[in-house]
């Protein structure tokens, strides 16, 4: 068995393993993956802004008011006159 044989098995062997990993590791998956799609974008925010516009006919002062447009954690946003603010603005 030559170097490149004994490489091509090291490569083989660690990716079998990498996959297995992943497909068995479900729980830790699921959590990354739910931690990801609970962050919200200034674009959602910025979104949520113009629904509450549309329905109250005024810009929100708060990020609280914005709260039933938005799914997902905003409170890393502030509302700076009328706009989004905050990670990503």
């Amino acid at each position: 068995m030559n170097l490149s044989e004994v490489a091509m098995a090291a490569a083989i062997t660690v990716s079998i393993s990498g996959v297995s990993y992943a497909a068995f590791n479900v729980d830790g998956i699921s959590a990354s993956t739910q931690t990801v799609a609970d962050r919200v974008s200034c674009h959602t925010v910025d979104d949520a802004v113009v629904a509450f516009v549309a329905q109250h006919g005024a810009a929100p002062t708060t990020v609280e008011q914005l709260r039933p447009y938005v799914k997902g954690d905003i409170s890393a946003y502030r509302i700076v006159a009328g706009r989004a603010a905050g990670p990503g603005c």
